[in-house]
């Protein structure tokens, strides 16, 4: 025999919540950590490495030909 299926009609998950909230399940956006600040620094070293290479290759004219 099969199970009598339930009378009582759910909400569409689609559809928004009564509060006016989006639908969903809702998670805490994780935290930033040792790793996330060490990228930063990184970055940083990369992005000052580069500006550093510009300035001295400005002194010479930006000639990298070997002589």
């Amino acid at each position: 025999m099969s199970r009598a299926r339930s009378t009582r009609t759910s909400a569409s998950p689609a559809r928004p919540s009564a509060r006016g909230g989006r639908p969903g399940v809702f998670v805490a956006t994780p935290k930033s950590d040792i790793y996330v600040a060490m990228l930063g620094i990184s970055l940083g070293a990369m992005v000052l490495a580069s500006l550093l290479l510009t300035v001295i290759l400005w002194g010479y004219d930006f000639t990298i030909s070997a002589s």
